[in-house]
């Protein structure tokens, strides 16, 4: 009885979640309007309360889940006896219907922070803000309380009590098996990784965090306070979302890399592009909102970035969650597809309607004065971003529409986005070094030769030593100096930022390089985040340019040869876990003759209660230097001839990547640390917004 008492107390939760949700959602709205202050304060405590019941709600399923409560289905599904305790955990977002709550409880906090840090400011705009984001809210408690299966139950029901037909509820998490399991199915054995433990939490976060930037720049076109002050009030949740969209990247990247056991870290998988888009065209908006606060250009477009973030934000969840694209990282099928695709209908025709209405109030202030500016490179960088999410929207969604025109379904695999995307990038890697050497407004010639004479003479110095070293295939030799030429350009900032600081101040020269960053935490923050891009894509192109491979069947103390590697086969062995059963192929290294290690790639057993859910996981081996990584899969094995099959690739410079990433993740820090001259900025908007109302 206990055991459906909690049920029943997570789903109620729910339910009243969505019940507040709804009525802040009104309230806020109703109180603006009618200038009662009394039902927005009302408003705003039903924000409160909706974060505290989605805390209780999220508390109650993760008690189930590490105290193995298998009457709920979640809990048997997703977790076993046998299954360690930080899976147990994580499990509460490896399931459709616990991520779905995650993300609920995650906008419910972070609605109930936006009006915290507003409680004195933006009063104009928060009504609308609440509202935008209990609207939102409200329709992932939807999901969980009100939206049923039709094969079950054939109408949609809000349920007083989750015990009865809560099984109709697609999206619940508190739904209550009529018997007990003695065991859970468990984990899905690939989300059994410390990675994952970690890289969807970081998604979520990102995802979500992008609906606030969206709501409050709803709330500028409802109120027509379209100046840049939602802008600025938002910019470091542009940059929290985006920060922790990076993280997902990275570390969804790294789980693919050790997990599936295949040699890469990115295929282009529709899960993977899902992550990729909003990422893009944040990360566009955070370049392009420049513009607009320095020249009062690109309102109209800014307001259309925040609403493809979002937009595409939500749309990889429909595309995890609708079962139409298949990906070993999505869930199953489900029917709440539709529900994501009414949303997202609704939530683009609102925007248009409001953005159509305002046009007026979208005036440029000020016009492009020449084609070589700093604005003029931030826009082509612009376009380029976008078109490389929109490539990778289409190649992603294109088998679903040949499916649907056609009846065939069409695969578009990894040569498709290489081919399309590679040259997109290639020249968004050069726009990231021209930017920082090209002026505001007007660019002279005298000042583009001084600013780019020495970057290309690296570039140039760079092309031919690598053409000396025996490197003759071009697309090597050009993104290589292409790096070489923006990690010029952005040297030579930081030179003459710490030149110029050592002789104003008489500082030394590390405390002026220290001072020059803290004192212009932005810019220098953005350079050292293009700095962790740009070693990022050496290492993208060394490991995807220049891998090399080899196979091979061993008996014991047989060796394999790659490069300046000898593999060396020892022999099996075998061994039981907590959770799994191990076979792995213990390894001799050697390199270039001299013994320099062991390494022990093996395969992992999985066992489930019911056999259709038992899996096999492939755990690689890899010896990282500096300049490649030895990553060794053990691809089969005969126990019985006590043979291996070994798969050996060289893949050079990958530490480069998740170095790149550990850079930009400082950078973006950086860039977002409190600053009080982005405080005085903000006031100093705000002041010119009310002139310009009154």
């Amino acid at each position: 009885m206990a055991d459906f008492a909690m049920a029943d107390l997570g789903y109620v939760s729910l339910l009243l979640c969505l019940i507040l949700s709804l009525y802040a959602a009104g309230a806020a709205f109703f109180a603006v309007r009618r200038k009662r202050p009394e039902v927005f304060a009302s408003a705003k405590n039903a924000v409160f309360v909706v974060a505290a019941l989605s805390t209780l709600a999220v508390g109650i399923l993760e008690w189930a889940l590490i105290t193995h409560q298998f009457q709920l289905e979640y809990v048997a599904i997703e977790t076993s006896r046998a299954q360690p305790l930080l899976y147990d955990i994580s499990a509460l977002w490896g399931g459709q219907e616990g991520s779905l709550l995650f993300w609920a409880w995650l906008l419910a906090m972070f609605s109930a922070i936006v009006l915290i840090q507003n409680h004195d400011q933006n009063q104009e705009l928060l009504p609308y803000v609440i509202s935008g984001l209990a609207l939102s809210q409200a329709f992932f408690f939807a999901l969980m309380t009100i939206v049923a299966d039709p094969s079950q139950a054939g109408f949609f029901v809000a349920l007083p009590l989750n015990a009865t037909l809560a099984g109709s509820l697609v999206g619940n998490p508190f739904r209550v098996l009529n018997f007990t399991p003695a065991d859970g199915n468990g984990l899905n054995p690939l989300l059994q990784n410390p990675g994952m433990f970690i890289h969807p939490v970081a998604q979520y976060l990102g995802y979500v965090g992008f609906t606030v930037p969206f709501a409050f720049a709803m709330a500028a076109l409802f109120t027509g306070r379209l100046s840049d002050v939602w802008i600025r009030t938002t910019r470091r949740w542009t940059l929290f979302a985006w920060l922790f969209l990076s993280l997902g990247l990275l570390f969804g990247m790294q789980w693919a890399y050790v997990e599936l056991g295949w040699g890469g870290y990115w295929g282009w998988d529709p899960v993977e592009n899902a992550s990729l888009m909003p990422w893009l065209t944040g990360t566009a908006f955070l370049h392009s909102v420049m513009i607009q606060e320095r020249r009062g250009m690109l309102k109209v477009w800014n307001l259309v970035l925040v609403m493809l973030t979002f937009i595409l934000s939500i749309l990889g969840t429909f595309i995890t969650r609708s079962g139409v694209i298949q990906s070993v990282h999505a869930f199953g099928v489900s029917s709440l597809g539709p529900w994501f695709l009414a949303f997202l209908a609704v939530t683009l025709l609102a925007f248009l309607y409001l953005l159509f209405n305002r046009m007026d109030h979208l005036k440029e202030e000020n016009e492009l004065d020449s084609l070589i500016s700093r604005e003029s490179s931030f826009l082509l960088n612009n376009l380029i971003l976008v078109g490389a999410a929109f490539a990778t929207l289409w190649g992603t969604i294109f088998p679903m529409v040949s499916e649907g025109i056609t009846g065939k379904k069409v695969t578009v695999g990894a040569p498709f986005f290489d081919q399309v995307n590679g040259p997109i990038f290639l020249a968004l890697i050069v726009l990231i070094g021209i930017c920082p050497l090209i002026g505001w407004r007007r660019a002279t010639a005298e000042n583009l030769i001084r600013n780019f004479l020495r970057p290309f003479a690296v570039s140039l110095i760079v092309a031919i030593a690598l053409i000396v070293l025996g490197i003759r295939e071009w697309y090597g030799v050009v993104a290589f100096s292409a790096t070489a030429f923006v990690l010029a350009t952005i040297g030579l900032e930081f030179y003459r930022g710490v030149l110029a600081r050592h002789r104003q101040y008489n500082e030394n020269l590390v405390a002026a390089a220290v001072n020059l960053v803290t004192n212009n935490r932005r810019r220098y923050g953005g350079y050292i985040v293009h700095i962790g891009v740009i070693l990022g894509v050496i290492g993208i192109a060394g490991s995807s340019f220049y891998q090399v491979d080899t196979q091979a069947n061993l008996k014991p103390g047989e060796t394999v040869q790659l490069k300046q590697y000898t593999v060396q086969f020892d022999g099996l062995q075998a061994y039981p876990t907590e959770n799994h059963d191990v076979v792995s192929a213990r390894l001799t290294i050697l390199e270039n003759g001299s013994r320099v290690g062991t390494m022990s790639p093996e395969k992992d057993y999985y066992t489930s209660p019911d056999p259709n859910q038992s899996q096999s996981t492939t755990e690689v081996a890899v010896r990282t230097t500096p300049l490649e990584d030895l990553y060794i899969i053990l691809a089969g094995f005969d126990t019985t001839a006590g043979t291996a099959t070994l798969k050996v690739i060289v893949n050079p410079l990958v530490v480069w990547l998740w170095v790149g990433f550990g850079v930009l993740i400082a950078g973006t820090v950086i860039a977002a640390w409190p600053d009080p001259r982005e405080e005085h900025a903000l006031i100093r908007a705000r002041v010119k917004e009310a002139l310009a109302q009154a």
